[in-house]
């Protein structure tokens, strides 16, 4: 059983998706975290269990890894392949309230930007690391994120702006919301944010990389 966890965190690390897959070279022919991940759950291991014990530790790691600028956008998004090959399979215990997720999180890039790499490597990232995503994708409007929060409460925000053109979209987001979800937290993150910006149009969190805002996150984990 812990073999068999470690393999598929392996693959993920190593963004090994499947047994097809030609990358890593040096795992060319071995079975991926899609194989590995269905062959876990008829063996009896739990998603819950498969979440906690392979893909957030790989996934952290991942992160930890990305942030030292040992790894970069390409090795990430391949990461990001291997990890959503193995929650296909999980998703489904999710869905059915079998296993709980640590909670909600919406996430969008905001009015007028069509940016989304930043936006997709957050979201992998916070995914793998326990909770249910609900992506908005580009150009969201203000009203948009509102309705995303009406429907989903207790919900956290994440807001991406890629463009300094688009940060006073942001700065707008931020306070629409607030002013009719004060209790909601947002985190904000894209190239021209700085603590400072996101201290300075009320956001609550920023993280110049994925794993601060995951990091963030754990305190909040129901």
């Amino acid at each position: 059983m812990e073999d068999i966890l470690a393999r598929i965190a392996r693959c993920v690390e190593s963004g090994k998706t499947d047994k097809a897959s030609p990358y890593p070279p040096d795992m060319r022919g071995s079975e991926g975290a899609d194989e590995l991940t269905l062959q876990a759950i008829n063996e009896g291991l739990g998603a819950a269990r498969i979440l906690d014990e392979a893909l957030i530790p790989a996934m952290a790691i991942v992160g930890d890894r990305f942030s030292r600028k040992e790894i970069y956008v390409p090795q990430m998004l391949m990461a990001a392949k291997a990890m959503n090959s193995s929650m296909k399979h999980l998703k489904p215990f999710f869905q059915s309230g079998e296993t709980r997720r640590k909670g909600k999180f919406i996430i969008g890039t905001v009015a007028g930007d069509l940016h989304d790499i930043g936006k997709n490597l957050v979201s992998m990232m916070i995914e793998g690391g326990g909770w249910e995503m609900i992506d908005l994708g580009v150009d969201v409007s203000p009203e948009k994120f509102l309705k995303a929060i009406e429907a989903n409460p207790g919900a956290f925000v994440g807001l991406s702006a890629l463009l300094t053109t688009t940060m006073e979209n942001m700065k707008k987001t931020v306070a629409v919301l607030k002013e009719k979800h004060p209790s909601v937290k947002i985190l904000v993150g894209g190239a021209p944010v700085t603590m400072e910006y996101c201290e300075k149009i009320g956001a609550d969190f920023y993280s110049p990389d994925p794993q601060g805002a995951v990091n963030y996150l754990k305190q909040f984990a129901v």
